[in-house]
């Protein structure tokens, strides 16, 4: 299955069965915790996730590595920063969100803080998942150690090539090695919940669609 398929495909089943499905076929918990949210709009991501790794430092230096993934990145990637959680400073703003809209990325997963809420809402209604909002740069603080090598953000390991699913229900991520079983225990997921929701309409009985399909 190509990636414009498996993309297609996870962006029509619900956030929910793809957690159900990862947790299934991995063994593993795949979606982040619930300090990771959407802080500029609504609209769901599914992409393929590229990393950057952001640590501590004193030096004055630009989030290097970020900034080469979002110009030299495939559109439709998901721009995935790692800062170990830290919450007090923002690794995303207006002007990255500028290059990821003029190179057509699909949205940002942050785990530390976004700024510029009021501008990227305004200017390019971007989607951006983060852990935080804080006005505060990485300037002087963090610097951006490397790209495209694994990294853990809000308690997921995250491969570079990994699949991003992500709404307002929260973030999931999608080992890569897995993508076309997960999409397809997701899909059937979603096929017997909405035949036991109907049922438990018709049936005026939430006990019967329950005894049933024998899921909650």
């Amino acid at each position: 299955m190509t990636l414009e398929e498996l993309v297609a495909g996870f962006r029509a089943v619900a956030t929910a069965s793809v957690a159900d499905a990862v947790d299934k076929i991995t063994g593993k918990t795949g979606f982040m915790d619930e300090t990771m949210k959407p802080r500029i709009n609504d609209k769901k991501i599914v992409g393929p996730a590229v990393t950057i790794l952001e640590g501590p430092t004193d030096e004055f230096l630009p989030p290097q590595h970020a900034l080469d993934a979002i110009d030299d990145s495939p559109a439709g990637s998901v721009i995935c920063i790692a800062i170990n959680g830290e919450k007090n400073v923002a690794v995303w703003g207006g002007l990255m969100t500028a290059g990821a809209v003029a190179n057509k990325h699909e949205g940002a997963i942050l785990d530390g803080g976004v700024r510029d809420i009021t501008e990227i809402r305004r200017d390019y209604d971007f989607p951006v998942f983060a852990r935080s909002v804080s006005p505060g740069t990485t300037l002087g603080r963090y610097r951006t150690y490397s790209a495209n090598e694994p990294v853990k953000i809000a308690g997921v390991i995250v491969h570079p090539g990994d699949i991003v699913v992500a709404d307002i229900d929260g973030v999931v991520i999608v080992p890569r090695q897995h993508a076309e079983a997960v999409l397809a225990m997701s899909t059937e997921i979603d096929a017997r919940e909405l035949e036991q929701a109907q049922l438990i309409i018709s049936a005026g009985s939430l006990r019967e669609g329950l005894a049933k399909y024998g899921r909650i």
